[in-house]
C-alpha cells in the first residue's frame, strides 16, 4: 500500500483507526482545553510535538501528514524542527512501549486521563527513555507545556508520573515490564504489537532474524529519491543533491542530509520523486517481467498516488509502450495526473475491478493493492497501534478480487505483478498462490527478476520479500503470474 491515508485504488478497507473519546474519561486531572492547534509559544518544537499528538489521538489524524503542515504555519526550521520531528514521531511510534510504562507509573488508568495529560506524559516519557535530553530539562519542559495548556492544577501529577519514568531507563523497564517469552519480550523493547511481531516472524521462517527485524522496523527511515528514467541519471541526481546512489535501484537515490527532500530542485521540477527504494524496485519487476508476444500496452492499476506510475511511465516512453493508471478516488486520479505530467500516461477514475478501460487487453499489469501496511511501519508512525489482526480478512478478500480483475485486464501471455507494502503471508503469497490455483495463472520466478539484489526469496511460497534490515528498504512484497 503506497499511502497512509487512502490505499491504492481509493478502497478504504480494514477498520478505520481506533480513537480515544476523552468525553468518557471519568477521572484524573482536570481537563485541558481541545481544539484547534495552538500557535507556538517559548518552546515551538514541543509545541508542535504535542498538538501533533493531540490531532493523531483526537481526529485520528496521521502524524506524518499532520507535523510538516505545523512546521510550516508556525515557520519552524533548522534544530526546532528536527526537535519536533524526533518527538512526534518518536512518540507515535513507540506508543505501546510508552504506554506499558507510564501505566507501571501512574496510580490510575491511562484512559481516565484528560487527553492533554496523556499527550504530555507519552511527550515526556519519549523524551527521557529515547532521546539524550537531560530528564530535568524533558521533566520541566513538559510540565510548563501541561501549565500553557491546563492550568497548574494538573503539573504535579505529570511532574510526579515523569519523575517516576525517569527512575529507570528504557533497558530497565523493558527487564521489568516484558512478557516473559523471546518474542514478546522483543515486541515490547522493539516497540510493536506482539501480532505484528508474530507476523514478521512468520514471513522470515522463525525468530532467528526477528530482533534486527523489529529494530530496522523501529528505526528513522532514510529518504529515497527516484530520478525519472530518461530525464536524469541516478548519478546526477546524487550529485546535485548531495545524496548517494542507491545500492539496488539503478534510479535510487539515497539522502544523507536533513531537510524536506521537497525543496530540493530535481524534485520540484519533476525529474525526481520521494519514493522508498523498494517501491523503485517493485516497479523494475512490473517492467522487467518477459512478456510473450507485444509488449506496448501497460496498466498501473492501483495507481495512487502516483509513485510507481511515473517509473513505469517514464520507462514505457523508452521501451515505446503507453502506460493507462487507474485510481478510484478522483483526489488521488488528480495526483497521478499530476505526478506523470508529461509522460503521456492516461489516468482513469473508477472502480478497478470495474473500470471500463481503453484497450481490451494489456501486455503488462501492476496491480499494488490495499493492504495492512505493516512493510512500511517506520515511514507511519502511528499505524502499528492502529490495525489490528481483524483487518486482514477484510483486506485479503479485496486483494484477490483485484489480483483477478488484473488478469482479466490481461492477454494470454501477458503478465501481471502483485505488490503489497506487507510481509503478512496472507496478503502476499496466500493471494498469489490461491489466484493462481483458481485461475491457471503461471507463477513465475520473481527473484530472478531482482539479480542484483540479495536474499529476496519469500519464505513460504512465490515471490521476492524485500525487508528494511536486510535490503534497506520498506518490507515490499512482488510476485508476478502469467496469463496463460
Amino acid at each position: 500500500m503506497t499511502d497512509s491515508s487512502v490505499p491504492p485504488g481509493g478502497h478504504r478497507s480494514g477498520r478505520g483507526p481506533r480513537r480515544q473519546d476523552s468525553r468518557k474519561r471519568r477521572s484524573g486531572p482536570p481537563r485541558g482545553r481541545q481544539g484547534p492547534a495552538r500557535p507556538p509559544s517559548g518552546d515551538p518544537a514541543r509545541e508542535a510535538a504535542l498538538d501533533t499528538l493531540r490531532a493523531v489521538r483526537e481526529d485520528a489524524a496521521y502524524a506524518n501528514l499532520t507535523l510538516p503542515k505545523l512546521l510550516r504555519e508556525r515557520r519552524i526550521t533548522g534544530r526546532d524542527a528536527a526537535l519536533a520531528t524526533d518527538l512526534a514521531y518518536g512518540a507515535c511510534r513507540a506508543q505501546g512501549l510508552l504506554d506499558t510504562v507510564l501505566t507501571a507509573c501512574c496510580d490510575r488508568p491511562l484512559a481516565d486521563l484528560d487527553g492533554v495529560v496523556l499527550d504530555a506524559l507519552r511527550l515526556g516519557a519519549q523524551q527521557l527513555l529515547r532521546t539524550r535530553i537531560p530528564p530535568h530539562a524533558a521533566v520541566s519542559a513538559v510540565v510548563e507545556l501541561v501549565r500553557a495548556r491546563a492550568g497548574s492544577r494538573p503539573t504535579g501529577f505529570v511532574n510526579a508520573v515523569l519523575r517516576r519514568v525517569a527512575e529507570r531507563d528504557e533497558a530497565a523497564w523493558v527487564d521489568r515490564l516484558a512478557p516473559p517469552d523471546d518474542l514478546g519480550r522483543l515486541a515490547l523493547a522493539h516497540a510493536h504489537p506482539r501480532w505484528i511481531a508474530e507476523v514478521f516472524a512468520r514471513a522470515l521462517g522463525g525468530t532467528e532474524e526477528l530482533a534486527a527485524a523489529l529494530a530496522a522496523d523501529d528505526a528513522r527511515p532514510a529518504v529515497h529519491l527516484a530520478a525519472r528514467p530518461g530525464e536524469i541519471s541516478a548519478e546526477e541526481l546524487a550529485a546535485i543533491t548531495g545524496g548517494e546512489e542507491s545500492p539496488y535501484s539503478p534510479y535510487g537515490v539515497l539522502l544523507t542530509e536533513g531537510g524536506d527532500p521537497g525543496d530540493l530542485a530535481p524534485v520540484r521540477e519533476g525529474l525526481a520523486v520521494v519514493q522508498d527504494e523498494g517501491s523503485q524496485l517493485v516497479a523494475l519487476v512490473a517492467a522487467r517481467a518477459p512478456v510473450e508476444g507485444s509488449d506496448t500496452r501497460w496498466l498501473d492499476l492501483c495507481a495512487g498516488p502516483g509513485g510507481k506510475a511515473v517509473m513505469l511511465g517514464a520507462l514505457a516512453v523508452i521501451e515505446g509502450a503507453t502506460l493507462d493508471a487507474v485510481d478510484r478516488a478522483p483526489h488521488r486520479a488528480r495526483l497521478v495526473e499530476q505526478a506523470t505530467e508529461g509522460l503521456g500516461v492516461r489516468v482513469h477514475t473508477g472502480d478497478a475491478r470495474e473500470v471500463a478501460l481503453p484497450e481490451e487487453a494489456y501486455d503488462r499489469v501492476l496491480v499494488d493493492a490495499p493492504c495492512t501496511g505493516l512493510g512500511a511501519l517506520r515511514r507511519r508512525p502511528e499505524a502499528r497501534w492502529r490495525r489490528q489482526p481483524e483487518d486482514v480478512a477484510e483486506l485479503t478478500e479485496l486483494q484477490r478480487s483485484l489480483l483477478r480483475a488484473a488478469l482479466g485486464h490481461t492477454r494470454p501471455g501477458g503478465v501481471v505483478t502483485y505488490a503489497t507494502c506487507s510481509p503478512h503471508p496472507e496478503e502476499t503469497t496466500a493471494v498469489v498462490t490461491a489466484v493462481a490455483e483458481e485461475t491457471g495463472a503461471e507463477l513465475l520466478d520473481t527473484p530472478a527478476l531482482l539479480p542484483e539484489v540479495p536474499d529476496t526469496v519469500a519464505v513460504d511460497g512465490p515471490g521476492v520479500q524485500l525487508w528494511p534490515h536486510r535490503h534497506g528498504t520498506d518490507a515490499m512484497y512482488a510476485a508476478v503470474l502469467r496469463k496463460r
